[in-house]
């Protein structure tokens, strides 16, 4: 009997092991591998934009691997390439309201110095608009009642001040409208297309608004925002009749709200409010110059309609897909508009929204091969950091494995005044499908959430800025979510020196860390920012301190100053051409490792800015990374 007993339970460990084995088979066969190629790779299509007349779609597709420019009748399958950029992707491009021109800008590896280029569809012909050396440009405004004009500016004088210049298209022909009268940061025309607002950052981080009546007449400062209402707020436009501006302003608020200023008296209407969430996205009439719906970002994009005539409208959008929606382009006659919507689980699609029948027609998917796999949703959550702070967030798990002991990399935001935001993420979707949690926090001092919030990550990069993200790889660990000896930290920009300080300032929490393009010395940072960047000089010392007054506190916020701490292997990647975030940020800090025997792999883009543009860097790189990860954390590998 005992020896039955024995055959008996030898075969059901037998079963047991062939249904974990055949689960794991099912498991791995309903989670197939994803190519880094569908992740990263160019999209077979994107970023369409529909001509002024209604009559031809304009869209961004590869050619020989570089996204160029297409254009299409519309209903028609007559596609053909109208750019011939073979060695860096178009990104930024519009159609011109003469219906004959697409614009477009473009840099030389990524060193942010953009010219302004048109396409003509007629002749075919393409032209250098703006053909200075080191000088950067900016597509201020065009208006569909001044189709041969447009407004730019330029760095042309004086490298460290942009001046606003009047372009027209048919002839190249460039005349400046106006001058900068020093610390001008931004411009504003109003509805006859004349620069008549201007922004000017003084030496305390505020900002004066000044007026003029004309562009003949002095400036004249309209009112002042102070240092802290400075970075939540921003001049949205005129009224028709130039009355009123339309602002998003925090002032007596801790949101940004949008309200209404009558420019003579200075008397303010509330528009739209929320307590907790600025106001974000803004759609304006191209007629009557007025504000029509605006977004909230909460966990999720929510629109305000503030135009009745428009409601019917995105109640039609809202049922054609269950993701958010954006309204980014529409014809001269407003009949048209194209729609895009993210979606956790989807890759981004395109719709065309016809108003009269309120019907809309799918147009395309930007990456369609990812239909073929399957995608982890995007879950928002929340904790309470360790000094009683609300923090939101992001948090996607590896499809069909228990919630429970994974390895998870903590993937850091940058700016840092941005956010991370609902959707189809790509990385996400990497770490998730390769067997990690993806753990992404809105620390103090990411934007959206309010004045106070904001503001608390003043001075604080490398202390409870870090915290916060800290407090959420413990919640994660708390809650059983994570492996506490499999924690890694990802990020680029601000997300790089995040990872940096996150090997340097809390050496033993994680195993690995990879940096892009991340500062490891705040005093260098902020020294060699581009000399166009002076103008946000006040800004800067306000977020992260003053390189010539308190060099001791930068030091002890630089990863670079407490490299002896590091222990983990750490992963670095820059692009050689970075204007913002130079070469040096990442080579002094492995030059320091180096010395003293600190393991990392150092990999230089040469053709590269502030970010992977080009296909086969970015390709490269995440090959790269996905072998690190895995040597660390275990995860799967293509």
């Amino acid at each position: 009997m005992k020896f039955i007993f024995l055959v008996f339970s030898f075969l059901m460990f037998c079963i047991c092991l062939i249904q974990a084995v055949m689960a794991e088979e099912n498991l791995q066969s309903e989670t197939k591998l994803i190519p880094r190629e569908i992740l990263f790779g160019n999209p077979v299509k994107t970023g369409p934009e529909i001509s002024p007349d209604g009559n031809k779609i304009a869209y961004l597709a590869p050619v020989n691997n570089i996204l160029n420019i297409w254009v299409k009748t519309m209903g028609a399958e007559d596609d053909r390439v109208v750019t011939d950029d073979k060695k860096r992707d178009i990104f930024s491009y519009f159609w011109a309201y003469d219906n004959q021109h697409i614009l477009y800008l473009q840099d030389r590896g990524g060193n942010e110095n953009w010219n302004l280029y048109s396409v003509d569809l007629e002749t075919g012909e393409i032209k250098n608009l703006t053909p200075f050396e080191d000088v950067h440009v900016r597509v201020l405004a065009v208006d569909k009642h001044f189709p041969d004009e447009i407004l730019i500016s330029m760095n042309k004088e004086n490298q460290e001040l942009h001046d606003v210049y009047r372009l027209t298209i048919s002839t190249g022909k460039i005349v400046m409208a106006a001058k900068n009268p020093g610390n001008v940061s931004g411009w504003l025309e109003d509805s006859d297309f004349k620069v008549r607002l201007a922004e000017k950052s003084t030496d305390d981080g505020s900002a004066e608004i000044l007026l003029r009546k004309d562009e003949n007449s002095p400036w004249e400062k309209l009112f002042t925002w102070n240092a802290e209402d400075n970075s939540m707020s921003s001049v949205e436009g005129f009224s028709k009749d130039g009355d009123y501006l339309y602002l998003k302003d925090s002032r007596d608020y801790n949101t940004a709200r949008l309200v209404r200023l009558h420019v003579k008296t200075g008397r303010i209407e509330i528009m739209a409010e929320d307590p907790v969430y600025d106001a974000g996205g803004i759609m304006r009439h191209p007629d009557t110059f007025e504000i029509q719906a605006l977004s909230f970002y909460k966990d999720r994009k929510e629109w305000v309609v503030l135009d009745e005539d428009i409601k019917p409208d995105f109640e039609a959008i809202e049922k054609l897909h269950k993701g958010d929606f954006s309204i980014y382009s529409r014809d001269n006659n407003d009949r048209i508009w194209l729609v895009t919507f993210v979606c956790d689980t989807e890759p981004a699609s395109y719709y065309v929204f016809d108003r009269r029948t309120k019907k809309g027609t799918f147009l395309f998917y930007n990456r369609p091969a990812l239909k073929d796999y399957t995608l982890a949703p995007v879950e928002h959550l929340s904790f309470t950091s360790r000094d009683g702070l609300t923090l939101h967030g992001y948090i996607t798990y590896p499809p069909g494995k228990e919630r429970k002991n994974l390895p998870l990399v903590l993937c850091v935001h940058g700016g840092p005044r941005g956010r991370d935001t609902w959707g189809y993420i790509p990385e996400a979707q990497w770490f998730a499908n390769r067997g990690y949690v993806c753990l992404k926090i809105n620390f103090r001092g990411s934007a959206g959430y309010g004045k106070e919030f904001l503001h608390g990550g003043d001075r604080e990069w490398g202390n409870k800025m870090h915290n916060d993200l800290v407090d959420g790889v413990e919640w994660a660990v708390k809650e059983g979510i994570a492996d506490p000896k499999k924690l890694a930290i990802y990020g680029g920009s601000y997300g790089g020196y995040a990872s940096l300080a996150g090997a340097a300032f809390t050496p033993d929490l994680f195993c690995c860390a990879v940096d892009m393009f991340g500062p490891s010395n705040l005093i260098t940072l902020i020294k060699t920012m581009p000399p166009y960047w002076k103008v946000a000089w006040a800004q800067m010392i306000q977020m992260i301190g003053d390189p010539d007054k308190e060099e001791d506190f930068l030091k002890s916020r630089s990863p670079l100053f407490s490299v002896e701490n590091i222990k983990i292997p750490m992963l670095i990647a820059q692009g050689a051409n970075d204007a913002r975030v130079k070469q040096a940020e990442s080579e002094q800090i492995v030059e320091a490792m180096k010395k003293r025997g600190i393991y990392y792999e150092y990999v230089l883009f040469p053709d590269e800015g502030h970010g992977f543009v080009k296909e086969e860097n970015r390709l490269k790189f995440y090959e790269i990374a996905e072998k690190f990860l895995a040597r660390y954390l275990g995860g799967r590998c293509q």
